[in-house]
């Protein structure tokens, strides 16, 4: 009641109000009380308690049937345990479960596992009480890693995740814990959740951290994989994911940096086209309207504008529609069909500015990954493999082939790198100076580092001279429908003074 008196007092409002909003407050109490009375009966009647008799597991509001249910589930669980004996797939397989974790909350997920036995008792040791796990053609078709919504870890997030892992094992924390923890850090990541998961469980079962990545499908890249792998041999795997954490660092740096120079334009010519856009639709036909009741004279700029005012109201949806075919086209294209790629990037390549543009940025990721391979012991043509498969650039693509070739006969690296229009003078060089010294792993660092600066330099020049060309072209535009509209109006105003 003193709460309610207080609300009264501050508020001062009419008295039916407040006998109204007092009665909902009681109300309110009393329901509140009662709930919290109920759930405790429900907990004794039913066993929730722990076996201390005081703490009461948080999260469960089960009825008597639901209960009898999960009962029911964990008995056929057992039973399907028991038949499956010790038999186990030669290679992992998704499983969905369902279980209470050790705060009393339900939970279901997917985890790769070798068998219902395997996953059970890894959950078990996770302090889980299981209660369904099971495997068909519906899980597999949505949780495997051939799955549409199978997902590739990102940049920033695998950035992050390396950062951490490098310095919890750096720190002497073991493996598994290490990973468990940051699947505890990343629990907002709800996508991540099944791939931790499983990289636990293949610890746990004694697999290879190489081979724990390598099974979670597409989630972590080659590159990673097989420098991980190379570090498991040689025994720096705290180096090497401190080398990979600064090597992605690098990339998710020129990432923002094309980001950066592309969104400027990009915002820039949307804001542009929608206004031109509205100018046109609904501005100009109310001087139409104007020029059409006062007989005036109309210019052939203006006659233009009205035309393709015209134009546009009539045919507008069609054009819509056909911009939104064609650059679906055009991404299908690119996307699934590798000559279109091929051509269409060959074209891009040989553009003015643009083609400096892509030239760099590949090369910067191309010398970069190139020299942690070799810095890391990994095969030449393991290195090869893992480069054709990091960009989705096939002129680049087609030149590690190349290479891979010349290795298997003998030829020295850089042979498929001379004379080549994709690959500048100065890095050819720099590449045979690095093999006739017998530096490579260094000169490819001093490569990447020297186009890496170049690519940011170009970049900020780029975005310097978009931003006043955009501008320009935009107020030119707008200036000329202005004009437009305007000189007939002059027309007018002369006709009134004579």
């Amino acid at each position: 009641m003193e709460n309610t008196s207080n609300i009264i007092n501050e508020k001062k409002l009419p008295l039916p109000i407040l006998i109204f909003q007092s009665f909902f407050l009681i109300m309110g109490d009393i329901i509140h009380y009662a709930v919290k009375g109920l759930s405790f009966m429900t907990i004794d009647m039913f066993g929730y308690r722990k076996k201390t008799g005081t703490t009461i597991k948080k999260n469960i509001r089960l009825s008597k049937s639901q209960l009898q249910k999960l009962q029911a589930k964990q008995a056929n669980l057992s039973k399907e345990l028991q038949a499956e004996g010790s038999v186990r797939s030669k290679n992992p397989i998704v499983y969905w479960y369902r279980a209470m974790n050790k705060d009393g909350k339900m939970e279901t997920g997917t985890i790769n596992g070798y068998s219902k036995l395997d996953v059970n008792t890894f959950l078990l040791q996770e302090s889980y009480t299981v209660y369904e796990i099971k495997n068909d053609k519906y899980i597999d078709f949505l949780y495997g890693d051939s799955s549409i919504f199978a997902t590739r870890m990102s940049n920033k997030d695998l950035l992050f995740w390396l950062t951490q892992l490098s310095t919890y094992i750096k720190s002497g924390i073991p493996l598994t814990d290490s990973v468990k923890i940051l699947n505890n850090q990343m629990k907002s990541k709800k996508r991540y959740r099944k791939a931790f998961q499983s990289i636990v469980y293949e610890l746990t079962m004694g697999e290879a951290f190489s081979k724990a990545l390598e099974k979670q499908g597409s989630m972590f890249p080659p590159l990673l994989i097989n420098m991980i792998r190379a570090a498991e041999a040689t025994g720096e795997l705290e180096a090497t994911l401190s080398d990979m954490s600064n090597y992605y660092e690098e990339v998710e740096k020129t990432r923002k940096q094309m980001i950066s120079a592309i969104m400027y334009p990009a915002i820039v010519s949307v804001f542009a086209t929608a206004v031109i856009t509205f100018i046109l639709l609904y501005v100009i036909p109310q001087f139409v309207q104007i020029y059409e009741e006062s007989d005036a004279e109309i210019n052939g700029l203006t006659l233009f504008i009205i035309n393709l005012s015209n134009y546009l109201q009539t045919h507008i949806w069609s054009i819509l529609l056909i911009i939104v075919l064609v650059i679906g086209t055009i991404y299908f294209c690119y996307k699934y069909i590798k000559a279109f790629r091929r051509n269409f990037q060959y074209i891009l390549m040989h553009l003015p500015i643009i083609k400096n543009v892509i030239i760099y940025k590949e090369l910067t990721i191309f010398t970069k990954t190139f020299s942690s391979l070799l810095a890391n012991n990994v095969f030449i043509t393991d290195s090869m493999d893992i480069l054709s498969r990091i960009t989705n650039n096939e002129i680049y693509k087609d030149i590690m082939e190349a290479t891979i070739k010349n290795i298997v006969k003998g030829d020295k690296i850089s042979a498929s790198f001379k004379d080549h229009w994709a690959i500048p003078d100065i890095a050819y060089y720099m590449i045979v100076t690095g093999e006739s010294t017998g530096q490579l792993a260094e000169m490819m660092k001093r490569v990447s580092d020297y186009y890496a600066e170049m690519h940011r330099s170009i970049v900020t020049n780029l975005k310097s001279f978009i931003e006043p060309v955009l501008i320009s072209l935009l107020a030119f535009v707008v200036g000329a429908i202005i004009l437009a509209v305007i000189v007939p109006m002059f027309g007018l105003v002369n006709q009134l003074d004579m």
